[in-house]
């Protein structure tokens, strides 16, 4: 019989080989963008240009924005795979850009590191107030999908590990995750300043994916940084570790739009698609892509086809 242990090296095996094929075929499509693929060769005059992070789960919510415009009459350009904020927000500044979805708890940091907003409507607000001035954002979705420290659950066992704050009594701890989080409040300097929680770090650069699950489930680190809607968590019966000091802030799903864009009829429409999203469709059509394999266009229809939005 499988333990857990073997089955979760399986699957994120699997998930490995799916995202080569991904990459090739990305590498494959030819596109000197900077900002990565777009649907066409040059964006249509008056088009929305919609934007997405390297971030599976992230295109799909862009691509369901998309298709949301789409079915309303609206010219869309898609330019996924940016990258990170550092990189789509200037975009988004000068208008190259012009719809992305986001997630309100690391955008405001980003905008303002030493926030006290926890909350899911406390950072809301926050954020409303930091952005820059061509920039605003549309309602927020029920729909969260943040930063979690996770472990597996034979390192929970052995160590008495729930809570972040037990890592503490652990020692030799190694947490993985994006370069980036080297240096984020929530990464290892705000596990020091909140918890006392001293680790190493392991830069693993896949935004959660399967080179960081294999790292976690080979014990090469001990903690990963993980995003709480990514059904690998489940499937690999990882723990993920609570968080009463709220290191990490509420982080809903966001449209993050260029002012000149946010017209009543774009407003109208994505403002829909927030209202109706929820963090269960989030985990099922996360799973849809690692796991069935379907491709972000497919999800993201069938997602609009159930919920009847227009």
């Amino acid at each position: 019989m499988f333990t857990a242990l073997k089955k979760g090296r399986i699957a994120a095996l699997g998930v490995i080989a799916v995202s080569a094929a991904v990459a090739l075929a990305g590498c494959a499509s030819g596109s000197s963008s900077p900002l990565g693929s777009t649907s066409s060769a040059s964006a249509s005059a008056g088009a929305i240009v919609v934007g997405s992070q390297s971030y599976y789960s992230n295109e799909i919510i862009a691509e369901i924005y998309s298709q949301a415009l789409e079915a309303n009459g609206l010219t869309v350009t898609r330019k996924f795979n940016i990258g990170q904020r550092d990189a789509y927000l200037p975009a988004l500044q000068s208008g190259e850009v012009t719809l992305f979805p986001e997630y309100t708890g690391n955008l405001l940091q980003f905008f303002d590191k030493t926030t006290t907003a926890t909350s899911a409507d406390d950072v809301f607000a926050a954020l409303k107030t930091a952005l820059p001035a061509n920039l605003t954002v549309l309602d927020q979705s029920q729909a969260a999908d943040q930063d979690s420290y996770n472990v597996t659950k034979a390192f929970a066992d052995a160590n008495g590990v729930s809570s972040i704050g037990d890592l503490a009594k652990v020692s030799g701890v190694t947490l993985g995750g994006n370069a980036e989080l080297a240096t984020r409040p929530y990464g290892p300097p705000g596990l020091l300043s909140t918890y006392g929680v001293t680790v190493g770090f392991t830069p693993i650069d896949d935004s959660a994916g399967p080179l960081t699950l294999k790292a976690l489930l080979d014990n090469t680190i001990q903690v990963a940084n993980i995003y709480s809607a990514d059904p690998s968590i489940g499937s690999n019966n990882l723990v993920t570790l609570s968080d009463p000091k709220h290191l990490f802030l509420a982080s809903n799903v966001v449209p993050l739009i260029n002012k000149d864009t946010a017209t009543p009829q774009v407003t109208q429409i994505i403002n829909k698609v927030s209202a109706a999203l929820t963090t269960a469709d989030l985990v099922a059509m996360n799973g849809q892509s690692t796991v069935d394999q379907k491709s972000s266009a497919d999800i993201a229809k069938a997602w609009l086809a159930n919920a009847k939005l227009f």
